[in-house]
């Protein structure tokens, strides 16, 4: 069994505290991605579940048992970092089984484990190289490798992917998801790239000043962010954000453009509100169609697959993504009609979502 459980956590260097009182609870099995900008504690987080980090504060169980005085080498986790740390003079097949052979791991089983992962990983045909021979993802492949011969309860990956070009990294993904659903262990991500924690997690944790914002499965998240934070972080392109208040009845921005969108339950006359619409929650029509906001099309990108309208609506840059090749030409006047139940209302204060389910 590898579940993770977290309780009451706090770590301080000194007067300053880069995680107060988290708890978090990692089901056997899971692949759990904590994801949030730079400095938002999740490395951390992760360098205290393997040990390499003492913690200030409560308490994590690995498997049931208490690891707070307990070393990294002991608590029966395997962990790939950033950098692939391989042993230059040493063939692919020697690095993987390194470890084995510090524990006293006979050759015979060694082997075995080693060509098992290497199987899995399709390193077979490399096992003689030396690291200098090999690509990035292969090196990546052996240091994940490293990890899969010692049969641990939980994988930790520390942000393994990010040394990688574009195309490795979309590769890598997919390996790594593959290779979590052939083991079924326990496996905790830390990730920066949004996109990383959406296409591989089953839950994803949100992060930002040592907190934990919001946990849910990426399409939770996405659907239903518990703050502004979290829907600007979630989504890619990013969610549009438009300042407004609630004045007669209506939404108007500071400007004076009245939002064609649905005022939150429960609001009160003259409430600051910030309304979200991501760039592809909205439909083209004519400027002067009265369920639409007249827009000023500043820029037109097409990808091909997509067609991104980078626009000037009610005084604020809003982007604007369709699955359309578009006849719209940069200078063009337009409507940009929000799906309404795909739109998003947050406190301008306190930048809680209004009318949680």
């Amino acid at each position: 069994m590898g579940a993770v459980s977290i309780r009451s956590v706090r770590k301080s260097y000194g007067a300053l505290t880069a995680i107060e009182n988290l708890s978090l609870e990692i089901e056997d099995g899971e692949f759990l991605v904590l994801v949030g900008p730079s400095g938002c504690g999740k490395s951390t987080l992760l360098r205290m579940i393997a040990g390499l980090e003492d913690i200030s504060d409560g308490e994590i169980r690995i498997a049931d048992r208490v690891v707070n005085e307990v070393a990294p080498k002991e608590r029966d986790i395997a962990m790939v970092f950033q950098s692939y740390a391989l042993y230059p003079h040493m063939s692919v097949e020697e690095n993987m089984g390194f470890s084995l052979r510090l524990k006293g791991v006979d050759k015979q089983e060694r082997a075995r484990r080693v060509r098992a992962a290497a199987e899995i990983l399709g390193l077979e045909p490399l096992l003689e190289r030396l690291p200098r021979q090999l690509s990035g993802g292969q090196r990546q492949r052996v240091a994940m490798g490293r990890a899969i011969v010692r049969n641990p309860a939980v994988y930790l990956f520390d942000e393994p992917l990010s040394n990688l070009d574009a195309k490795l990294r979309v590769q890598m993904r997919s390996e790594i998801k593959l290779n979590h659903a052939r083991l079924g262990t326990t496996t905790v991500y830390v990730t920066h790239d949004q996109i990383e924690a959406m296409t591989m997690a089953d839950r994803i944790v949100v992060m930002s000043a040592g907190d934990i914002e919001q946990i849910g499965t990426p399409l939770q998240l996405y659907d239903s962010p518990a703050n502004r934070f979290v829907a600007g972080f979630i989504g890619s392109p990013a969610m549009n954000f438009l300042p407004c208040r609630v004045q007669n009845g209506k939404l108007r921005t500071a400007e004076g453009t009245v939002l064609p969108v649905d005022i939150p339950a429960n609001t009160d006359e003259g409430r600051a509100i910030v309304i979200g619409i991501r760039p592809e929650h909205f439909v083209i029509t004519d400027a002067d169609d009265p369920s639409a906001i007249p827009t000023d099309v500043l820029t037109v990108e097409p990808t091909g697959v997509e067609t991104h309208l980078v626009t000037r609506m009610a005084g604020e840059e809003v982007l604007a993504s369709f699955r359309d090749r578009l006849d719209v030409a940069a200078g063009t006047r337009i409507g940009l009609r929000p799906i309404l139940d795909r739109v998003h209302a947050f406190d301008e204060t306190t930048g809680a979502r209004l009318g949680l389910d």
